[in-house]
């Protein structure tokens, strides 16, 4: 964080919460069943099996938790920082136009997608400091939220085979050509502009309240860095 961003407000996943207490259910309750079979003769029952799976799931699942990051996003007065247990993204304030939540028609409705879109300014500046293997991953764990809105958009089964298909070169407007993970995640900010209006995602699943909430904080925050987070911190 830099000097002149003491100031932030962190923002703690739901999803992130609760690892550590989910994984030492989960062990003393394996460690209790294993030692009650072990101090009797009797062969283990259906319902032991059963405790014991959902014992090792328990551990599976709190371990996972403890892999994510303990802040997914930080607002400082400068820039948004998205935390991701493969790396991190930033957006700087002056880089961010707007958020809200993307819709896709579906007849004569609009559905909504489960997560806040935001539409950046310069593309450019914000692919200057992504890293691949980051761009990697969300390309695939976003996936299932870019072919809702292409789905919608293809119901006559012709879709434009861009969209299907993530092309390793791109070139931006302003004529830098990139290539390899950082080209296909520049492709697919491309077509969600195209289909939603918006260039990035923050799934509900890194937040910390509704995709609505966050999305009118994000809002509040672009209009006015310093007040905001001056209004969360009280």
């Amino acid at each position: 964080m830099d000097k002149n961003d003491r100031n932030h407000v962190k923002y703690r996943a739901q999803g992130a919460r609760n690892g550590i207490e989910i994984l030492i259910v989960g062990a003393i309750g394996l460690v209790l069943i294993m030692g009650f079979n072990l101090l009797r003769p009797d062969k283990i029952s259906i319902v032991e099996v059963f405790l014991v799976s959902a014992c090792i799931g328990a551990i599976f699942i709190g371990f996972l938790k403890t892999q994510e990051p303990f802040y997914s996003l930080i607002l400082s007065e400068s820039k948004l920082i998205y935390q991701h247990k493969y790396g991190a993204w930033h957006l700087f304030q002056s880089n961010f136009s707007y958020s809200g939540i993307p819709k896709v028609e579906d007849g004569v409705e609009y559905i909504e997608l489960n997560t806040v879109g935001i539409k950046v300014n310069d593309i450019d500046e914000f692919l200057a400091s992504l890293s691949p293997r980051i761009a990697g991953k969300l390309l695939i764990e976003q996936r299932h939220l870019f072919m809702q809105a292409v789905q919608k958009h293809c119901k006559n089964g012709h879709c434009p085979s861009e969209w299907l298909i993530e092309d390793t070169q791109y070139t931006s407007q302003r004529g830098i050509s990139y290539n390899g993970l950082i080209a296909m995640f520049a492709n697919r900010t491309r077509h969600l502009r195209l289909l939603t209006g918006y260039d990035l995602l923050l799934p509900a699943s890194v937040l910390d309240r509704d995709i609505w909430a966050f999305s009118a904080n994000l809002n509040k925050w672009k209009q006015n860095p310093s007040q905001f987070i001056a209004t969360q911190s009280k």
